[in-house]
């Protein structure tokens, strides 16, 4: 299929360019972008007048729970709220039923998405086996099966030379160390949201900003001495960002994430009965969400990821302390983006694609995250302008669970574009694609 996208605002990071552009695309690959291409009776006709016109979204952190755990979410379920987010590429981590850990557990996902998904699925390994901190996971061999990293997101490897020389292969295999931050000795029993005076009044145990700290600084040393590729997932904290812009100026190799609902809400908007709010790392206070934002608008912060966290209506209709942590974000990321960061002025929508798209891919060293002639034909349209009320039940993916429902927002994906075919596409567009 060819398809002619027109009249679009072109955002593309690795070129630079941000003009009003039309862009072609032909078998698979983008073809030319120049003001004004004129179609031929067999091409596809996509206007974006008014729209955003990216390289595909790419996610790092998603949950994606596929095998063993696939009535919260699975590979097919998950891949298409992905496309309908605007996502052309998802990392899944490896916390599921086995935990991934081994290159046949990798080529188990990797081969299921290629059937099934309308996107490209990537399966990050674990880092130790079954995920117990004990004996080191395949990592060459996942390594040679696929995998754009290594991580042991849901917990942090406590034993720090076992994760040092788990660092060291990683950079043999030229792949990233994805980090969870999470000293989980220095939780109180059952901590279940961030540690401060409002949290205290709800009678609700905490979780400290040390928690994640902590190793924040051990992880940054512990890579800067394994001369390892480290990228620090869903910080929330003020510590964090300044600990990476310290690595930065150092010149270590260390990247940085944050999610949308950490730079939306703050602990103090917790309603105590409601689990939605529930999430690792916890939502932190104004001061931590301040820094958070000036990190992002700096460029401190290289990368947006949703840390997608799908769980079933029964799991999180239970008391903050014993619901399980996690919200969905796949289908919201953009909006709250749009709606909190750019409409605000905090950051452009270059920086936007920069850091949904282009950042992402360098950090695991893929040639996706831009719209250069003869890229793969990754592309994600945006009206920045549309309104509209997130209503959870029209998620594609199996989680309804996000603190975000009936909230008004700016920002919907119209389309979705993965290697020149259509992945995802909303009704209106699709009423006038032709």
């Amino acid at each position: 299929m060819n398809i002619l996208i027109k009249n679009g605002r072109v955002i593309d990071p690795a070129t630079k360019t941000d003009k009003i552009s039309d862009l072609y695309i032909e078998a698979g690959k983008i073809k030319e972008i120049k003001d004004e291409i004129n179609p031929s009776k067999q091409d596809k006709v996509i206007d974006a007048k008014g729209c955003y016109v990216m390289p595909g979204l790419i996610d790092l952190h998603v949950h994606l729970r596929d095998p063993g755990l696939t009535y919260k979410e699975d590979i097919v379920s998950g891949s298409k709220a992905a496309a309908k987010g605007g996502f052309t590429t998802i990392l899944a981590m490896p916390n599921t039923k086995p935990v991934i850990d081994c290159a046949d557990r990798v080529k188990y996902v990797h081969n299921k998405a290629k059937e099934m998904a309308p996107i490209h699925v990537l399966q990050i390994g674990a880092v130790t086996k079954g995920q117990a901190g004990e004996e080191l996971a395949e990592i060459k061999e996942m390594a040679a099966a696929g995998i754009p990293a290594i991580s042991e997101d849901g917990k942090s490897v406590m034993n720090a030379g076992l994760y040092k020389e788990a660092m060291k292969i990683a950079a043999e295999c030229n792949i990233p160390v994805f980090a969870h931050c999470e000293d989980k000795s220095l939780i109180e029993a059952k901590g279940c949201v961030n540690s401060d005076e409002y949290t205290k009044e709800l009678g609700l145990p905490g979780i400290s900003n040390a928690v994640e700290d902590v190793i924040v600084a051990r992880d940054i040393l512990l890579a800067k001495e394994a001369g390892a590729k480290l990228h620090l997932c869903h910080c929330s904290t003020k510590d964090s960002v300044e600990m990476i812009r310290l690595a930065k100026e150092e010149g270590l190799d260390v990247t940085g994430e944050v999610c949308p609902h950490h730079f939306t809400l703050t602990s103090d908007e917790i309603d105590k009965d409601d689990s939605n709010y529930k999430m690792n790392p916890p939502l932190r206070t104004k001061e931590d969400k301040e820094a958070l934002l000036e990190g992002l608008k700096n460029d401190i912060i290289d990368v947006i990821s949703t840390d997608h966290a799908p769980h079933s209506r029964d799991e999180k209709n239970q008391s903050m302390e014993d619901a399980p942590f996690g919200i969905v974000g796949l289908e919201t990321s953009v909006a709250l983006t749009i709606t909190e960061l750019v409409e605000k002025g905090i950051i452009t929508p270059m920086q936007m694609a920069e850091k949904m798209s282009y950042n992402p891919a360098q950090v695991i060293h893929s040639n996706k995250g831009t719209l250069k002639v003869g890229a793969p034909a990754d592309v994600t349209i945006i009206d920045p302008e549309k309104e509209y009320v997130i209503d959870s039940m029209t998620f594609l993916s199996r989680g309804k669970n996000t603190p975000f429902n009936g909230w008004k927002v700016k920002g919907m994906v119209k389309a979705t574009i993965c290697d020149g075919k259509i992945a995802y596409m909303n009704q209106e567009a699709a009423k006038n694609f032709k």
